[in-house]
Order: structure tokens, then C-alpha cells, then sequence
């Protein structure tokens, strides 16, 4: 069943979720949640102007492959939402940054379907110092779509040992950004989750 069946036959007033909050069920029928998905910071590798794709990986590049997917609801937590536009960027498995070169490395962004769903195929980034300490593997996330905010932030990775002493992921409101890496198939391909939720302007 999916969550909006869920929502639907529990005939509850307010259900908790520990995943990603709660969804409360209004007296016209509709339903409004605390489920936005939390900001982080943009950091100073942004690039704009990044090219619409969902294939990260080229020949030769090194590094763990997998699929990082989800789908972008809108504010009311069960919605899906269509032609957001997701951009994605992250180091190679050294901890750099293409920062400049036309081939726009570890670098994305495509656009929903009409079913909120998002994918991208790419590695899992490495780490690098910030001042004396390593910031946790990380992927930047830029979401906007008509008539919400726009959303700036990163998911991390579940056993990461150095999101204790960082100052961003060590954060509260990073808990629901740090994401487990699981098997996805009888093959071994790795899947990565991360679920969206927008909120209005």
C-alpha cells in the first residue's frame, strides 16, 4: 500500500512518521505535515549552468556506483511534484571538485516525473579537510519547482565517522539527511533513497 492509501484508510487525525515527521489531517479532508525537508549549506563548488543529465559516470571514472533516487512531494507531505528540477553535485572518490572543466564531473540535474520521481547514476563521493577536520562523504542538492522555495542542502551517509564533528551534518535537522546505502537487487547494485519534501513560498 502506498503512503497516501495509508494516510487514507487510517482514518487518524495526525499520524507520526518517523522518516520524515508528521502528516495531520484537516477538517476539509486535505493534509498539512512538518515533513519539509531541512536546508544545509550551498558551499563554494556550485556551479551554475550544469547539464541535464542522470548519468554521472563516464570511462574511467573511479569510485563505488549507485543509484541515488526519490521522489519531491509538495508541503503536504503525500503529494508528488512534477518538473521540480533537481541539480546534484559532489567530489570524485579523492575529495576533489570540478570546478571548472566543460565536462562538468560528479555534476547534474533532471527533472521529475509526473510521478515526483528523480534518479541519478553516479559513485559515492570522497572526503577532503576543512581546516583540520574531514568533512563526512556528502551530495549537494538544489530543488526548485513553481511556487516553493527553493530548497538548498546534502544528504549524508549512515556510519559515517566523521559526521560526529561536523558542523553542519552533526546537526539535528541533518538526522533525516543521513541516508543508508542498500543492496538493491540479487546483483549487487547499490541504491541510496532520498525522498524530497518542498514547501510553499
Amino acid at each position: 500500500m502506498d503512503r497516501r492509501k495509508f494516510i487514507a484508510a487510517s482514518g487518524l487525525s495526525a499520524i507520526s512518521l518517523s522518516t520524515f515527521g508528521k502528516i495531520i489531517k484537516t477538517d476539509d479532508g486535505s493534509f498539512v505535515g512538518d515533513c519539509e525537508t531541512s536546508n544545509d549549506i550551498l558551499g563554494p563548488f556550485y556551479r551554475a549552468d550544469v547539464p541535464l543529465r542522470s548519468d554521472l559516470t563516464y570511462e574511467g571514472l573511479e569510485g563505488t556506483v549507485i543509484d541515488l533516487k526519490g521522489i519531491v512531494y509538495d508541503d503536504d507531505c503525500t503529494t508528488p511534484l512534477s518538473e521540480a528540477m533537481i541539480e546534484i553535485w559532489h567530489c570524485d572518490k579523492e575529495g576533489a571538485y570540478d570546478n571548472d572543466s566543460n565536462d562538468f564531473h560528479q555534476r547534474g540535474k533532471v527533472i521529475t516525473n509526473k510521478a515526483g520521481e528523480y534518479s541519478f547514476k553516479t559513485i559515492l563521493p570522497g572526503k577532503y579537510l576543512n581546516g583540520d577536520k574531514f568533512r563526512p562523504a556528502h551530495i549537494h542538492y538544489r530543488v526548485t519547482a513553481k511556487a516553493k522555495k527553493e530548497l538548498i542542502s546534502q544528504i549524508y551517509f549512515h556510519g559515517d565517522p566523521h559526521i560526529v564533528d561536523d558542523p553542519w551534518a552533526s546537526k539535528k535537522k541533518a538526522e533525516r539527511r543521513i541516508l543508508p546505502i542498500s543492496l538493491e537487487d540479487t546483483k549487487g547494485n547499490l541504491a541510496v533513497v532520498f525522498d524530497i519534501y518542498l514547501s510553499n513560498k
